[in-house]
C-alpha cells in the first residue's frame, strides 16, 4: 500500500541522499528541498507547495501534480509533459524553468511570475488565459500553442508567430508587440 502524507512540512531535506518515499502527499509543503536529478516518478501531490527547491534534471513522469504551487525553484531541463495531466494545475512564482517542456500538455489557467523560462517549450501546448506575469522568453518555442486569453502583458523577449498560434484576445503591452512582429522580419521605430 503507497504511504500518504497530510499537512506536513518537509524542511531541507536532500532527496539525493535520501529516497523520496512513493505515495501522495496531500497539503504539504517542501521548503529548501533537494529534488535534482531524482527519479521522483509516480508520486502524487495535491495542493502541495514547494518553495526554494531544486528540482533540476529530475525524473517526474507520471507523477501527479494537482493544483501545485512552486516559489523561488530550481527547475532546469523538467519535462512537464511527461507527468500525470490528469487534473494537472501548475502554478510558479520566482522560478527558473529554463530548457524545461510542456509540449502537448493541456494547463490552461497556468501562472508564471516572475520566471526565466528560456528555452522552454511550449508546442501544442494549452495555456488558455495562462499568465506570463514579468517573464523572460527568451528561445522559449510557440508552435501551434492554444494562447487564447493568455497575459502576456509584462512578458518579455519573446516571439509568438500570430500565423501558427492561438492568439485570439491574448493580451500584449506596446512595449513589446514587436514579440509577435519578430517572425515576419518587421521593424518599428
Amino acid at each position: 500500500m503507497a504511504a500518504y502524507f497530510d499537512d506536513e512540512t518537509f524542511k531541507g531535506i536532500d532527496f539525493t541522499k535520501k529516497v523520496i518515499v512513493k505515495g501522495e502527499y496531500d497539503n504539504c509543503t517542501f521548503l529548501n528541498c533537494n529534488f535534482s536529478g531524482i527519479y521522483a516518478s509516480n508520486i502524487g501531490f495535491i495542493e502541495c507547495e514547494f518553495i526554494n527547491c531544486n528540482f533540476s534534471n529530475a525524473d517526474i513522469s507520471n507523477t501527479a501534480f494537482k493544483t501545485v504551487t512552486f516559489i523561488e525553484c530550481k527547475m532546469l531541463g523538467l519535462k512537464f509533459n511527461k507527468c500525470d495531466p490528469f487534473l494537472l494545475a501548475l502554478n510558479f512564482k520566482d522560478c527558473q524553468l529554463n530548457v524545461s517542456s510542456f509540449y502537448q500538455l493541456n494547463v490552461p489557467n497556468i501562472s508564471f511570475v516572475n520566471c526565466n523560462l528560456q528555452e522552454v517549450d511550449f508546442t501544442e501546448a494549452n495555456i488558455s488565459k495562462g499568465v506570463f506575469d514579468n517573464c523572460d522568453l527568451r528561445n522559449a518555442v510557440f508552435n501551434r500553442t492554444k494562447l487564447e486569453k493568455a497575459n502576456f502583458s509584462s512578458a518579455y523577449n519573446f516571439n509568438i508567430n500570430p500565423t501558427n498560434n492561438f492568439i485570439k484576445k491574448a493580451l500584449f503591452s506596446k512595449e513589446n508587440v514587436i514579440g509577435l512582429l519578430e517572425s515576419f522580419d518587421v521593424r518599428l521605430e
